[in-house]
């Protein structure tokens, strides 16, 4: 077991240590089996083993290249830290200190990885937030959670677009899809599953008077080609309607927009951002089946939950976070007590504290 370490040390500050275990001896010893594996004549014979048996030697290669790509960084930083602390080279140093953040932010991010197992993890994410009760004001704070969430993909280096969007009437938004893509957005993401409360003066209250206002986030894992979900097309009501919203021109002039139905289970989808009805009822029937797909998941684990004495918590529909603006400004997750006090930072995208938190509990619980 190899460790990627940072350490630096100025004399006026602390000593600033952060540790992150790659296994990496494990990992290239797994490597080695998994070139063997490849290179065997019968690779093909089974094509499903033989995609997963790469897809597993992609990961690996690329856990291998960040944790070199890290140690190499590690080591660069503190020789580079040594000569400049031998000169008395302020000015280095200081540079140094930026380094250090960004390599800790690294670091960080491997961690999070770490925590990151099960096989949907990896895949692309499907989010859709609904205003609770309230009018406006719920509406205008559902709007306020898509501008954060759209702001923190961004900040993660994923490509995110609203998939469908019903604006509220005077303000803000009713709901809104939103399909996030880049690696491990489910792992990630899935953190925001639940009820989320704002507390503010309503900026809509002519009289200035505190509100509560509620919007429910939820996120499915995008099923990919690999996952079979059936679904019969006598099950499937599909209406086509006149786009409108944030969709442009073009979408208010042709009934491009796409409802879905599934009778059985209830489930409505709809798809406007896509510029012909065909490519929205395919991605209306993807985020369908990621739907139906995150159900079933749902009903097994209800079903072995029961089958034991201590129940976990539940996650969906639970009020997981407060966001308190006024009489003073403070953010709580009510699952891992996180509390951050720096709102407009929280709502400007700097969210990784309440998902690694998140993350941390998830897996204290797995292993207890």
């Amino acid at each position: 077991m190899k460790i990627c370490r940072v350490r630096l040390k100025r004399p006026e500050k602390n000593w600033i240590r952060c540790e992150v275990i790659f296994e990496i001896e494990s990992r290239m010893k797994r490597l080695e089996e998994l070139e063997k594996s490849t290179l065997r004549k019968d690779l093909w014979d089974q094509p499903d083993k033989a995609r997963d048996l790469l897809k597993e030697k992609t990961r690996v290669e690329t856990t291998i290249e960040r944790f070199k790509k890290l140690d190499g960084a590690t080591r660069d930083l503190e020789d580079l830290f040594e000569i400049a602390r031998e000169e008395a080279d302020e000015k280095t140093l200081a540079e140094l200190d930026g380094d250090a953040d960004r390599l800790l932010e690294g670091v960080r991010d491997e961690e999070m990885r770490a925590l990151l197992g099960k096989a949907e993890d990896g895949k692309n994410a499907i989010m859709t937030i609904h205003a609770g009760a309230g009018g406006t004001e719920a509406q205008d704070w559902a709007e306020m959670l898509l501008r954060m969430y759209l702001r923190w993909g961004e900040k993660k280096g994923f490509k995110a677009r609203i998939l469908d969007y019903q604006s509220g009437e005077e303000a803000g938004v009713k709901s809104v899809t939103i399909h996030i893509e880049g690696e491990y957005a489910f792992g990630y993401s899935k953190a925001e599953t639940g009820i989320h409360r704002l507390v503010r003066i309503s900026p809509f209250d002519a009289s200035s008077r505190r509100h509560t206002s509620f919007a429910s986030v939820f996120v499915y894992p995008e099923v990919d080609d690999e996952i079979v979900v059936d679904i019969d097309e006598k099950d499937l009501k599909i209406d086509t309607y006149r786009a409108g919203g944030k969709g442009g021109q073009h979408v208010n002039k042709t009934d491009s927009a796409v409802r879905i139905t599934h009778i059985p289970s209830g489930i409505v989808v709809q798809c406007q951002n896509e510029r012909s009805q065909h490519k929205n009822k395919a991605m209306a029937l993807k985020v369908l089946r990621s739907r139906l797909f995150e159900l079933k998941k749902k009903e097994h684990e209800e079903k072995m939950d029961a089958l034991h004495s201590s129940k976990k918590d539940i996650a969906w529909g639970s009020q997981i976070r407060s966001y308190v603006l006024h009489p003073y400004k403070l953010i709580k997750d009510h699952r891992t007590n996180l509390e951050v006090g720096n709102v407009q930072k929280v709502l400007d995208g700097e969210i990784d504290d309440f998902i690694e938190a998140y993350l941390l509990r998830e897996s204290v619980v797995a292993h207890s």
